[in-house]
This record gives structure tokens, sequence and C-alpha cells, in this order.
């Protein structure tokens, strides 16, 4: 593991702790029920809110490896800090508040924070109460940070500091930061062949994400549910299945600016050819952008049968065939200009808007984005040092006019 930088005004540990904020958030919104929400940054680190409106404050402290909590431990009275300001505003002993700490140290076996842990009994003969013991270890504390956390605590009443510190559960030894993605692989993934649980995952924390983010900048104001985590993974499993592929490129566009007057493609030629609009010579830039940059995900991914896409631009190529000759069938030897490109428009229209509704012209059965099979064809009238495809029917004899190669 590197070492964290020492550099006083680096901002790495405050960043980890943001990130591992939102990371953590998500593995417990997938181990809690659906009806679950949960909201960042509100009145701790992470509220949540269950289906009967019970709220639970949770303060997150991501440590350094063997970090130990004890009695007057200020992440411990932090976090008390905060709890008590809130415990107080919602009415005390009548509030429905309970604090977690989630904390990757662990607790001092010799500290009374031992007695917060999950399923702790009383020892034999230990009878102190928990407010007991507390007031004993602020007495001991000779902390400026501490003391007015203390005065805070003792304005409440002996029966109000049990109420407190029983609603209080430290769960210590939680999960660093990197190891959340295989816990939810390996625990949450299970109906999903492992090799694409990587991916899976990938695509759900970059949705998680993105709701973090407009929570956080106001532009959601509601808390997020667990049955939307559910739901979206249960989407993105269902595009990794065997009739299925992920589409992760729906609404992407080149970094570099698009001009259809310019782009010395093939393709674009071919299209400049026939008469297409600059908007829809865009469109087309953009459908075979989307298409190329898909297909080589998929192929990162491991996510392609050996040959599927040869096999899948052969029927491609072969059905535009067939619509090619029933474009062409009125052409004659010497038709007008006008008549060809004509043809070859009625051509192109066909392969843009008509062959979506051919179910046998899918990749895969349930491969349904349209610039899949729009870019796929681009990519076939793109190809060297002939295309596959071509929409004007003397485009083949004008080509090295195109290209710019002498006869």
């Amino acid at each position: 593991m590197t070492a964290l930088t020492t550099d006083k005004y680096s901002a790495g540990e405050q960043g980890l702790g943001y990130i591992y904020q939102a990371r953590l958030a998500l593995l417990h919104l997938l181990q809690l029920p659906e009806d679950t929400a949960v909201f960042l940054e509100k009145d701790d680190d992470l509220d949540f809110i269950d289906g009967d409106g019970g709220k639970a404050l949770a303060s997150l402290k991501h440590k350094a490896v063997g970090d130990r909590l004890t009695d007057l431990s200020t992440d411990f009275w932090k976090s008390v800090n905060i709890w008590l300001a809130r415990y107080k505003r919602d009415g005390r002993a009548a509030s429905n508040l309970r604090f977690f700490l989630f904390t990757t140290g662990t607790v001092s076996t010799d500290s009374f924070l031992t007695r917060l842990l999950p399923d702790q009994s009383l020892a034999c003969g230990d009878v102190a109460t928990l407010t007991e013991i507390a007031n004993a270890a602020l007495a001991e504390s000779k902390s400026k940070l501490i003391a007015p956390i203390a005065t805070a605590f003792n304005e409440l009443s002996d029966p109000e500091k049990q109420d407190f510190l029983e609603r209080i559960l430290i769960l210590d030894g939680s999960p660093r930061i990197g190891d959340i993605p295989a816990i939810i692989r390996d625990k949450h993934m299970r109906s999903i062949w492992r090799e694409h649980r990587e991916f899976v995952f990938e695509r759900l924390e970059g949705w998680w994400t993105d709701a973090v983010i407009k929570q956080l900048t106001g532009a959601r104001t509601e808390g997020i549910f667990g049955y939307e985590v559910s739901d979206k993974l249960s989407n993105v499993a269902e595009e990794y299945k065997t009739d299925n592929l992920p589409i992760t490129f729906r609404g992407k566009v080149p970094a570099d600016e698009i001009d259809t007057d310019a782009d010395p493609r093939l393709f674009v030629a071919q299209l400049r050819e026939i008469g297409i609009s600059s908007s829809r010579i865009r469109s087309a830039i953009l459908d075979y952008y989307r298409a190329f940059e898909q297909r080589s995900a998929w192929a990162r991914e491991n996510l392609l049968v050996s040959g599927e896409v040869e096999e899948y631009e052969d029927r491609l190529a072969d059905e535009w065939n067939r619509y090619k000759d029933v474009a062409y069938e009125k052409l004659k030897n010497d038709s007008a200009e006008d008549a060809l490109r004509e043809a070859g428009a009625t051509l192109y229209t066909w392969a843009e808007f008509e062959t979506g509704k051919i179910e046998s012209l899918r990749i895969r059965a349930r491969v349904t984005e349209a610039y899949v099979l729009r870019g796929s064809f681009h990519i076939l009238a793109d190809a060297k040092p002939e295309p596959r495809v071509y929409w004007h029917p003397r485009f083949l004899d004008r080509l090295g006019e195109v290209l710019g190669v002498a006869p």
C-alpha cells in the first residue's frame, strides 16, 4: 500500500474519506431492506431512513491500518458531539434516532467502548451502567477538544445519558475502501457470471456516483433508495446475458469537433455523393463513432464470441445486397445523375430507418440500440480497400476519384 503524503497542504486523506463515504453507503444500501433511503452529508456522514421513518446517523472513519479506539479517542467523541446535537433537537428520549460509528480501526479490549459493539453482553460482575463508565472516562480527560463535548453530554439527565448511549453502535473493523468492490461483487452479484462482475460493478458505481453528485448539489432532494440500486443492478446484469450486450455509448460524442464538410473518411464521402444533408451526415458520424467504440468496449470485456462480429457484418452486407437490387432495379446504364442519387438516397434511408425493424439484423436478439446497427453499416461503408456496402450506384467506379487516386 502506498503511503499517504505528509504534505500539510494535501487533501488526499480528505478526498479518500469522501470516496469511502459514497462506497460504504452503496455497500450498506445493498445490505439493508429495499425501502431504506440514504442521504449523504445531511445530519451526519450518512443518514439512513427506514420504511417506518426511523433514522440512523452514521459517522465514518477510514483509519490507518492498526488504528485503535480507546475511551478518549477523538474520533468517537467528535461523533458523539454531532449525535448529541441531533438527539436534543429531535426530542431527546422521544426521538427515533440511532447512531452508528463505522471505523476501519478496532476498539481496544480494555476500553468501555467494547460495550457499544454488536452483541456485547455485560461481563460477570460488571454492573456499571454506560452512563457511569462514560462519566468516569470524561472525568479523566484533559483534552480541550473533548471538554465542550463533555459539557454538552452533562446537560442530559442520567436516564437521558443512558438512553443516548444505548442508541450507539460501533462497527469496528469495517471494510477498507479498496475492499468494498470485491465485497459487493462476491456477495451481491452471485447471479452474474464471474468474468462479468467487475464490469457490472463499474457500471453500477458510475450510476451511483452520478446519483450521489446530484444529491450533494441539490439537483436531487430525496434520498437514494435501496430499490433503485437493486433495479439498476438488475438492469445492468441483464445486458450481460447471452442474448444481450451492454450499451455504454448512448449519447457519447467524440472528443474532436465534427466537421461534416472536411471529414475525409470514406463513409462520409459516400453520403456526400448521394446529397445527404450536413445534419444527417453529422448523425451518421455519431453513429459510426458510437458503434466503433462500443465494439471496442465489448472486445475489451471479452463479451464477443469468436467470429461474432464478422458473422454479423456478413448478415448486414447480405441484406444490403438484396435491397440494393430493389433500389436500383429501374436504373439504366444511361440513367441521369439525379436518378442515381435518388436511388442511392433511397437505399441509405432504408438502412438508416427500416433495418432496425428486422430482428435478424441485430447482433444479438436483445440488442436494439439503433446506433449499433446504423454505425455498423457505416463501418462497412468505410471498409478498405473497397467498401462492403455503398449507396450511390456508381460509387465503386468513382472510388479512385473520391480517394484522390489517379485511375
